[in-house]
């Protein structure tokens, strides 16, 4: 297993990564994907052999960016890490890969000297497995809104840094 920087020719992977999970997310094009990449503060992927099976997606604060979960943060708190998506391959789930990726993020807000990390995941159609894995990492919910056109609720979450990781 290998933790790395995503590269445009991970792509059309983590495409595919997104569009296995979309139910838990929105969807995802290569143009928007490349947008996000850009803007990305950390955008990394885990390396099985030669294929991408996990990538998390984070952004900073002060991007032009249209999600409406990502706009809650930004009129709340002047300074975060949000977790766009994080995606574990199906066939690669319960080793441990969701856990290494959240630490990078841990570790890459606290080398940034941030106060929160910020994420969303779905209440309404339930995610308890997500709810669980959050809550061990230290989320709180701060808010609650229907997105997807009123197809979803999320709980919106944030997570101090603490200094030293």
């Amino acid at each position: 297993m290998t933790l790395r920087p995503a590269t445009p020719q991970d792509f059309s992977e983590i495409l595919a990564l997104n569009l296995e999970s979309e139910r838990f997310l929105s969807p995802l094009t290569l143009q928007r994907l490349a947008q996000l990449h850009r803007q990305a503060d950390l955008h990394q992927v885990v390396e099985e052999g030669r294929q991408v099976v996990a990538f998390v997606l984070a952004l900073r604060e002060g991007q032009d960016y249209d999600s409406p979960n990502y706009l809650f943060f930004g009129t709340r708190y002047a300074r975060f890490l949000y977790v766009d998506r994080v995606v574990v391959a199906a066939a690669a789930q319960g080793r441990g890969l969701g856990r290494v990726l959240y630490e990078a993020v841990f570790a890459h807000a606290t080398r940034s000297q941030l106060p929160w990390v910020t994420c969303e995941y779905d209440i309404e159609p339930p995610n308890p497995a997500s709810e669980r894995f959050h809550c061990g990492f230290g989320f709180i919910e701060v808010g609650r809104q229907s997105v997807a056109g009123g197809q979803k609720q999320v709980s919106l979450q944030v997570a101090p840094v603490r200094s030293g990781g």
